[in-house]
């Protein structure tokens, strides 16, 4: 069964005012557009544009009214959740930098909160529910710009080799507080250590040493020692944070971390406990249906760093990149380590492609061709610029036809192959 879907974009306020109208081929509200929600999360569940078809106004309604047809018997009786969200991302600002727990920290943190009687809606609650949360974005636009994982501890001291340079062809040299920066940076948890007391020193104002370092470094990045550095971009994204967010703590934890440019069609896949900081751009995103947030700097809301130092990785790595598993002509696969999503772009041209299903999917059309869908069961969708269908499971296999551009997010349990994918109808 297919179901013609869709949603009003949300005006979270770092969100660009033109690119979710582009893609989806609308004109635009004037204001910000951040996030277009394809799924059942409670927050914006996607509108039924027929309602008829399901006798519901949306898909979280008709999910809980009718949990076998829609998820189908594995997914109603684990929960009658759909285990993912699908969104169209249009960062124009920088968001804030976050991590997400693992399945374990989500329960254990829900359940301590329950248990305390912190409110759902309170300002400093943690975890909303028991879920985890990892994400996947795609660069739909050119260039997507973002902040992902640690970067290794010899890069981060090649960051301070360049801002010592700096400090001492400034004008007025301050390498004491360069040398607070590097004190921290030492030992066996020099990472740890060195957020934590960013954290915790570095959000009262002006009046901690944290703040003498974080005010040093902002000026520091727009020199031009720095801004000709193999660091560059990096020292670009300080300078753009510290206008948006003067003297917070994540002006300078973003040099500890990788500065990511993904080009059109490329991903990155932030596990749990990842760093992350979305920065510009628009994205496809596909993410567990979760809102555990911990927050690190680059924003207003509530930073509970005792529970984020727990729930953050700290292993140095290189940029988390996903690369896509081609199954076909037209057809790849991102695939993370998780059972809850995958993600498929299909672009058949003259001939079909089919995607297996193991469970409901969700299908997002990008460019100005049209995209003809059929199922096992016979019946046929055809979706154009921005439209979007929900698919039951009970349709099995996905065969796509048409020139434009299918993206197609469901359930990640069929380890999909190319013998797969060609199997008969």
């Amino acid at each position: 069964m297919f179901v013609a879907i869709g949603n009003t974009p949300r005006d979270y306020a770092w969100g660009s005012s033109t690119a979710i109208a582009e893609f989806r081929g609308t004109a635009s509200s004037g204001g910000p557009e951040a996030e277009l929600w394809l799924g059942a999360h409670p927050g914006s569940p996607a509108r039924v544009l027929d309602t008829a078809s399901v006798g519901h106004d949306d898909l979280a309604a008709w999910i809980a009214a009718d949990p076998e047809r829609a998820l189908g018997p594995r997914l109603a009786a684990q929960g009658a959740r759909l285990p993912f969200l699908l969104k169209l991302l249009a960062a124009a600002e920088p968001l804030s930098l976050q991590a997400h727990p693992t399945p374990e920290q989500a329960r254990a943190g829900f359940a301590r909160e329950e248990a305390d009687g912190v409110p759902l809606a309170a300002y400093d609650r943690n975890y909303k529910d028991r879920f985890h949360k990892p994400e996947l974005i795609v660069a739909i636009s050119e260039t997507f710009d973002a902040l992902s994982g640690f970067r290794p501890l010899d890069e981060v001291r090649g960051v301070l080799d360049v801002l010592r340079a700096a400090d001492a062809a400034s004008t007025a040299p301050e390498p004491g507080a360069l040398d607070l920066l590097a004190d921290h940076l030492t030992g066996e948890h020099a990472l740890r250590d060195t957020v934590e007391w960013l954290l915790r020193d570095g959000r009262g104002g002006d009046t901690g040493e944290a703040s003498w370092v974080i005010e040093r470094v902002t000026a520091l990045a727009r020199s031009e020692p720095a801004l000709e550095s193999a660091y560059a971009l990096s020292f670009e994204t300080v300078t753009v944070l510290a206008e948006a967010y003067p003297g917070d703590p994540g002006v300078v934890i973003s040099l500890l971390l990788n500065r990511v440019r993904l080009a059109r069609g490329e991903a990155l896949y932030l596990a749990a406990g990842n760093v992350h900081a979305y920065l510009d751009g628009l994205g496809i995103e596909l993410m567990a249906a979760s809102d555990n947030v911990l927050r690190g700097g680059l924003t207003p809301k509530h930073i509970d760093v005792t529970e984020l130092i727990d729930v953050l990785d700290f292993t140095p790595i290189a940029p988390p990149r996903l690369r896509p598993d081609e199954l076909s002509p037209g057809v790849t696969a991102f695939r993370p380590d998780v059972p809850d999503f995958v993600l498929y772009r299909v672009e058949a041209g003259t001939d079909a492609a089919r995607v297996p299903l193991d469970g409901p999917a969700i299908v997002l059309v990008e460019g100005d061709d049209r995209v003809r869908l059929q199922g096992r069961s016979g019946e046929v969708a055809r979706l154009g610029r921005g439209e979007s269908a929900y698919v039951t499971p009970d349709e099995g296999m996905l065969e796509i036809t048409g020139p434009g551009i299918a993206w197609i997010a469901t359930t990640g349990a069929v380890a999909a192959s190319a013998a797969e994918v060609f199997s008969s109808w």
